[in-house]
């Protein structure tokens, strides 16, 4: 029977990872900060708490979910906590995962951690810069996990989703779904930018496929749903998983621009609205994954 450890078991995509492993016949573990009921669960809190090696004993695989990321207050300011969990915590890990003999470490990371071409073996040589504070400790991360694979006889595998969304989610989406619903979100314009989506669920299938795939050894994948979704038809979809009608007019793109001029913080925000966030899946395409839902078939039981 296969043994797993998880770490960010109770977070969105944790819960998710935990009720497929359920189905299956396997022995689950969890590092958790707090006691979570019917799990073996090891309390830890890796902002200031040491790992403990006992959660690794007879492991056959990690699933390094926890991370640190979406502080609301300046990211100069908790610097030191994304050093200290995204990087620190996961090495150390990585590093007992490896004395106690664990076979494979899956590390989930993020698109923020690099660009959106497709990576090949071992590739460090990203030409888009990791994205603030957050993408920078994740590419960290990813390095040094990647060099502690190859200097033992444990399989690591790098995951970078793009956004995700599905029940239950949190963030940016969440905060997205509730203004079109209330009513006080705008209509975006359709400006035909490109985003990356994928569901939780298709996501969870790709953390499994990679982990029965030898070849997934050392390398990073990208996970989308393989769709280009403007803001606009985000928006829409939106729209008709609460059950409102799509409105026919938008706020005028030339309002956002003078929006972005107010502030840098302003901007930011914009440009994270109305942006360009596409990234290839092609890499994990290749080992067989597909995605089996897309946000234009979702309803509101979905979120």
């Amino acid at each position: 029977m296969d043994k797993y450890l998880v770490t960010g078991a109770t977070g969105f995509i944790g819960k998710r990872l935990i009720s497929l492993l359920k189905t299956t016949e396997c022995e689950i573990r969890i590092i958790s900060r707090f006691a979570q009921n019917n799990f073996d669960t090891y309390i830890c809190d890796f902002e200031s708490e040491s790992i403990p090696e006992l959660a690794l004993e007879s492991v056959d695989t990690v699933f390094h979910l926890a991370g640190f990321a979406h502080d609301v207050r300046d990211e100069n300011k908790v610097k030191t906590l994304y050093q200290k969990v995204n990087v620190d915590a996961t090495i150390k890990l990585a590093k007992i995962a490896i004395k106690s003999g664990v076979k494979c470490f899956v590390f989930i990371s993020s698109v923020k951690a690099g660009d959106n071409v497709i990576i090949e073996k071992n590739s460090t040589n990203n030409k888009a810069e990791p994205e603030g504070i957050y993408g920078k400790t994740k590419r960290a991360a990813e390095l040094q996990l990647l060099e502690l694979g190859e200097k033992s006889e444990m399989h690591v595998v790098i995951l970078r989703p793009a956004l995700v969304y599905g029940p239950s989610l949190k963030g940016n989406l969440e905060l997205m779904l509730r203004g079109v619903k209330k009513g006080w979100f705008p209509p975006l314009p359709e400006i035909g930018n490109r985003r990356s989506m994928i569901h939780v669920d298709d996501l969870v299938q790709a953390i499994l496929l990679v982990v029965k795939e030898d070849r997934a050894n050392g390398e990073i994948f990208i996970a989308t749903d393989g769709i280009a979704y403007s803001s606009r038809e985000i928006y829409n979809c939106m729209c008709i998983v609460v059950g409102k009608s799509i409105p026919k007019w938008s706020v005028p793109k030339t309002l956002f621009i003078i929006a972005s001029l107010l502030s840098p913080r302003i901007k930011y925000k914009i440009n994270k609205l109305l942006g360009d966030e596409y990234y290839s899946s092609a890499k994990l395409e290749a080992f067989g994954f597909k995605a089996k839902k897309s946000l234009k078939d979702m309803n509101e039981t979905d979120f």
